[in-house]
């Protein structure tokens, strides 16, 4: 997602699922959308909460509105706040002008506040008050403005942890939280990978130009169902798209998954060393010794003290057994 960005086609992007687990998500947003009030998107990182609160602006009367989104996470706390509520010419070094904040651009529409835990206290705060009364000022201004702006927050933290450790506003929280959306990630819609792999596969294909997505093997299918996606839509589409533009274009199924990017017989860190060893380890020596030791005295007990007999066991020469014990002064 862009630092900032506003959304400006009034055109929600298209949101791929079937699984009941996604479906559910989709209901719960579609007869949130009619409600004007604050609202919590949750979910892993890549589960799609930008898309999902798209939608809810979309599906909302707001929808000939703005649709705009902050990053909360990517700015620091000036900067961030001079986005959110603007400022005046001269607030600070480098502000020639005035400039109008996202509260003001997404006034009678919709602003998204993304990764909102990262937030601070003070801007907490100031966002507080445009929820409650919807008043601002600018940066440096002593002007009071008035919005009407629809807040839609996501975040991939447990916020109300945060509130009891007193590390998140819980009056925001409560404000916020007038009803709260939690996105299935993907592990829990296993019905939805492979759909969603020939749709991205579709759209790559069509991208590179190529005349067909002929599909992936049935081991590649199965490799995409048994990983588990810890980075979620946002990953699998990676992959696909990895996949696609790797195998070039072909009419036969893709027959390789690339998962990971990074792997490699050269990758920083897990080459084998070409150096030889002059002497192993001492934990390793102590370890062998232990081994060999304990298989030796075994073989003695299984063979009533005979060496001979011990040796055989062990699959020995009656010599080799007994330079082994020789070596760990075994009588």
């Amino acid at each position: 997602m862009e630092t900032i960005s506003t959304n400006q086609s009034n055109e929600p992007t298209a949101l791929l699922g079937s699984d009941p687990a996604f479906l559910e998500a989709l209901e719960h947003v579609s007869r949130l959308a009619q409600l004007d009030r604050p609202a919590l998107v949750i979910g892993e990182r890549g589960t799609g909460k930008e898309l999902f609160a798209e939608r809810l602006h979309f599906l909302s009367p707001r929808w000939g509105g703005p649709f705009t989104k902050v990053n909360c996470a990517a700015l620091s706390e000036t900067l961030l706040e001079s986005e959110l509520f603007g400022h005046e010419a001269g607030a600070f070094t480098g502000a020639r002008t005035r400039r109008r904040g996202r509260f003001e651009r997404a006034d009678g529409g919709t602003l998204f506040l993304d990764e909102i835990a990262t937030a601070s206290a003070r801007l907490q705060e100031q966002i507080l008050r445009v929820i409650e009364y919807g008043e601002f000022e600018r940066v440096g201004g002593e002007l009071t403005l008035k919005v009407d702006v629809r807040v839609v927050a996501a975040t991939n933290v447990d916020l109300p942890d945060l509130a009891a450790k007193g590390e998140f506003r819980a009056d925001l929280l409560d404000r916020l939280a007038f009803d709260v959306v939690t996105l299935p990630p993907l592990r829990a819609r296993p019905s939805d990978i492979l759909d969603l792999s020939d749709a991205f596969g579709i759209r790559m294909a069509k991208t590179l130009g190529h005349p067909l997505f002929p599909g992936f093997t049935a081991d590649c299918r199965d490799a995409l169902l048994a990983h588990s996606w810890p980075g979620n839509v946002r990953e699998l589409r990676n992959v696909i798209e990895r996949s696609v533009y790797r195998a070039g274009p072909t009419e036969q199924p893709i027959t390789a998954i690339h998962i990971d990017p990074f792997e490699s017989p050269w990758r920083l860190g897990r080459q084998i060393s070409e150096k030889p060893v002059s002497a192993p380890p001492a934990e390793f020596a102590r370890s062998v010794a232990v081994f060999e030791t304990g298989l030796l005295r075994r073989a003695l007990q299984a063979a009533g003290g005979s060496q001979t007999e011990a040796a055989q066991l062990l699959d020995l020469s009656y010599h080799q057994f007994r330079r082994l014990l020789k070596k760990y002064r075994i009588s």
